[in-house]
C-alpha cells in the first residue's frame, strides 16, 4: 500500500484515522503530520462527498504516509478516492450493492489501490444477523468470507480484512476463527472503544492477545478524541509484546511508603522531554531501593532513588550518585550520549 507493506512478514504497521473534516485540508494535513511525528504509518480519511474526494489530491502531496479513503455507501467515492490518488480504500460490504463493488474493483485492479474488507459488528447484512441472532464472531466471519468470495470472483486479491466489535471477546473470537480461514493480511482494532483509559484498556486485551497469538499484521486503537494519543497505545502495545521497539519505554514504580523521592514528578517530567523521539530505549525510574537498582540495571539508563538523591545506571551498570534536582537534566545527557554511540 504505496511504500507500506502489509503482511507477508514485514512488520505489524500502525494505522490510524483523522478526525478532521477532510474537506479542510489544512486541519487534515497539520493533524496527519502530527500524527507522523507520533508514528503513524498509514492514515484513513474519511470521504463524505466529492469535495472530499477532490481534496485527497492536494492532501495526497503533503504527508509522507499511504493515504486511505475510508467509503460508505457511494461508489462513486471510492472511484474518485482513488482518482484522486488514494493507495488504499476501506469499504464495508454490508454498505454497497454487488454491481457497485464490481466497478470499484474495476478501478482499483487499474490502479493497483488496496482495499480493506471492513466488517463491523453495527453493519451487518441483515440476513446474516438474523441467521445468528446477532453480530457474533460467526456472522463477523461469514460476512467477511462472502465478500472475499466475491472479490476472488472478480479476480481481485489485493485485500485486507477487518472483523471489528466493540465488545472485545467478539472480536477476538472472529479474529481467530477467520485467521483459519484465509491468508489474508489481518487489520486489528476494537471499535468504538471510547477515551483515553478505555480505548487502551480494550485495544491492550483485544489487539494485545491476537498479537501474542501470531494474528494481525496491522493494527488501530479507536480513541475518541485526538487520534495522535492514539500512537502511544499502539507503539506500547507492540513494544510490551516485543514485536517492535519504537520510542522510549519508561519504566516506573508505582510508589508506595518508601519512595523518598517526588517520583510521579520525575516521570511525568522524563515523558515530557522524551516525546517525539523515535529511537528505541529503556528508561527506568524507581523510587526506592527495594527494587530499584535491580530494575534500573536491566534498562539503557535508570535512577534509582533514595532521599533526595539516587544512583545513576547506566548499561548495567552504577555510574554516580546524583542529588534529586538534577535527575532530569543527567538522564537526558545520557541518553543523547546511548543514542550518539549508537
Amino acid at each position: 500500500m504505496g511504500k507500506l507493506q502489509i503482511g507477508g512478514g514485514a512488520p505489524v504497521a500502525v494505522q490510524s484515522m483523522t478526525c478532521t473534516d477532510t474537506r479542510d485540508i489544512r486541519a487534515t494535513v497539520d493533524q496527519i503530520g502530527r500524527l507522523e511525528k507520533a508514528g503513524c504509518e498509514a492514515v484513513r480519511v474519511a470521504v463524505l462527498d466529492r469535495e472530499a474526494a477532490e481534496a485527497l489530491k492536494t492532501i495526497k502531496k503533503s504527508i509522507g504516509i499511504p493515504l486511505i479513503a475510508d467509503i460508505h455507501f457511494d461508489h462513486r467515492l471510492a472511484i474518485g478516492a482513488m482518482e484522486s490518488g488514494a493507495d488504499g480504500i476501506r469499504i464495508n460490504p454490508g454498505n454497497l450493492s454487488r454491481d457497485k463493488l464490481r466497478l470499484v474493483i474495476r478501478e482499483a485492479a487499474r490502479r493497483k489501490v488496496v482495499i480493506r474488507i471492513g466488517v463491523n459488528a453495527g453493519s451487518l447484512e441483515e440476513e446474516i444477523i438474523a441467521r445468528h441472532r446477532g453480530p457474533t464472531a460467526e456472522a463477523l466471519v461469514e460476512s467477511a468470507l462472502a465478500a472475499v468470495a466475491f472479490f476472488e470472483d472478480q479476480g481481485f486479491h489485493n485485500l485486507k480484512l477487518s472483523l471489528k466489535s466493540s465488545q472485545v471477546p467478539t472480536m477476538i473470537e472472529a479474529y481467530r476463527k477467520i485467521s483459519t480461514k484465509t491468508d489474508y493480511p489481518l487489520h486489528l482494532g476494537v471499535t468504538e472503544a471510547g477515551t483515553l483509559v478505555s480505548a487502551a484498556v480494550k485495544s491492550a486485551l483485544g489487539i494485545g492477545t491476537l498479537l501474542y497469538e501470531g494474528i494481525g499484521d496491522t493494527i488501530r486503537v479507536s480513541l475518541t478524541g485526538d487520534p495522535v494519543g492514539e500512537m502511544g497505545i499502539a507503539w506500547g502495545i507492540l513494544r510490551a509484546l516485543g514485536i517492535r521497539r519504537y520510542g522510549p519505554e519508561i519504566i516506573s514504580c508505582p510508589t508506595c511508603g518508601r519512595c523518598e523521592i517526588d517520583l510521579i514528578s520525575l516521570v511525568s517530567r522524563v515523558e515530557e522531554r522524551l516525546a517525539g523521539r523515535k529511537e528505541y530505549l529503556k528508561v527506568a525510574l524507581m523510587g526506592c531501593v527495594v527494587n530499584g537498582p535491580g530494575e534500573a540495571s536491566e534498562a539503557d539508563v535508570g535512577i534509582a532513588g533514595g532521599r533526595g538523591r539516587g544512583l545513576l545506571f547506566k548499561r548495567g551498570k552504577a555510574t554516580k550518585t546524583v542529588r534529586e534536582e538534577d535527575f532530569v537534566d543527567c538522564l537526558m545527557e545520557e541518553i543523547d550520549d546511548i543514542l550518539a554511540s549508537r
